[in-house]
């Protein structure tokens, strides 16, 4: 979105990939499909140094006037390659996994880049604060809940449900996201279990935890209620398959898969963390602590048995997604953050402390 938003302005995507992903991945097909100048860096992994000569000198050729990064490692890296060569930096930050130690360390790691940003746009309130926590200086964060456009037309409940192998009359929870403990499946599963009704759960994505997953479904006995779908491109056109929608994670900023249930009008039943309760209400979900099996059990159950209250829910959410998240308040409010490290970098020229923008 904020890529072909800002074509006309000259954006020139970077993409990093490994040599596998080189020719056909979809981000880069994407947004060539729509007209976004992509310049594909393809270093094996773990090339740091490589990946930084690269961007370096993709960076000096474009002297863009701002390089913008998501995720640590294009912070780390790609950051140090735009500050070396006095380039304004931003960063969006979408959260922190926490877990192993190797997570913890990049995250300390990036935290040390973001202090050295013009500007850090974070995408929940709690990940502002704890942005500022970490040092980060309060005047460069700013907080920018997600945007969202649909990027496909949803398909109709009946192609949705053909697609995915889903029996037409069964009710049928979606859970969308990475397979990976800040992502809460295994709380998905054990809500499941949980259930006094004949839930089936439709489970898109990959991630690590796949097999301990499946394991984990077999001993609870509800392996025959799961279908395990792996990542499926613009996922969200299947939204209308469902008949309730789980966000279970123990983490979030402000997640993309709890905007398409709500434009879909999925009922929705969410954990309140992160940047959710930004996004949804009691009004429009249903609200469960983090790491509650049985309340997201009982809130699935409800329902079914009160749809009247799930579908006015759904409605006020689809309402709200469109007014408060849509793609125009978003960008303009990222382009004014762009425009501010401009009028500052001018304030700084004239008073000699730098060169260039």
């Amino acid at each position: 979105m904020m890529a072909v938003a800002q074509k006309l302005d000259g954006v020139h995507v970077a993409a990093v990939l490994v040599p596998g992903d080189a020719d056909d991945h979809p981000f880069v097909v994407r947004l060539q499909a729509l007209g976004v100048p992509v310049t594909r860096v393809v270093v094996r992994r773990r090339s740091y140094l490589t990946e930084y000569r690269n961007l370096r000198a993709l960076i000096a050729r474009l002297e863009p006037r701002i390089v913008h990064s998501h995720g640590y490692r294009a912070d780390l890296i790609g950051g140090a390659a735009a500050r070396a060569l006095h380039i304004s930096r931003v960063s969006t930050v979408h959260g922190f996994v926490g877990g192993s130690l190797r997570n913890r360390v990049y995250e300390r790691m990036q935290l040390m880049a973001l202090r050295h940003m013009d500007a850090v746009l974070a995408v929940s309130r709690p990940l502002a604060d704890r942005l500022a926590k970490a040092g980060v200086p309060a005047n460069q964060i700013h907080f920018v809940p997600n945007g969202f456009a649909p990027l496909a037309r949803s398909s109709t409940r009946g192609a949705a449900r053909q697609q995915l192998g889903l029996n037409a009359s069964t009710p049928v929870i979606g859970w969308v996201g990475r397979l990976s403990r800040e992502k809460g499946a295994d709380v998905m599963l054990d809500a499941i279990a949980a259930c006094e009704t004949a839930w089936r759960l439709s489970m898109i994505g990959d991630g690590p935890e796949r097999e301990p997953l499946r394991l984990r479904a077999a001993k609870l006995g509800i392996a025959d209620r799961i279908s395990w779908h792996g990542p499926i491109s613009n996922a969200g056109a299947l939204f209308s398959a469902f008949d309730a929608f789980v966000l279970s994670s123990r983490t979030e900023g402000t997640p993309i898969a709890l905007f398409e249930a709500m434009h879909s009008n999925v009922p929705i039943v969410t954990t309140s963390v992160g940047g959710v309760p930004d996004v949804v209400s009691s009004a429009e979900a249903i609200l469960v602590p983090s790491e509650q099996p049985t309340m997201i059990a009982r809130a699935l159950d409800s329902i079914l048995t009160d749809p009247a209250a799930a579908k006015q829910r759904s409605a006020r959410a689809s309402q709200r997604v469109i007014r408060d998240f849509g793609p125009e308040k978003w960008l303009a409010e990222v382009e004014r953050i762009y425009r501010a490290i401009e009028s500052s970098v001018v304030v700084r020229r004239k008073g000699g402390a730098t060169s260039k923008s």
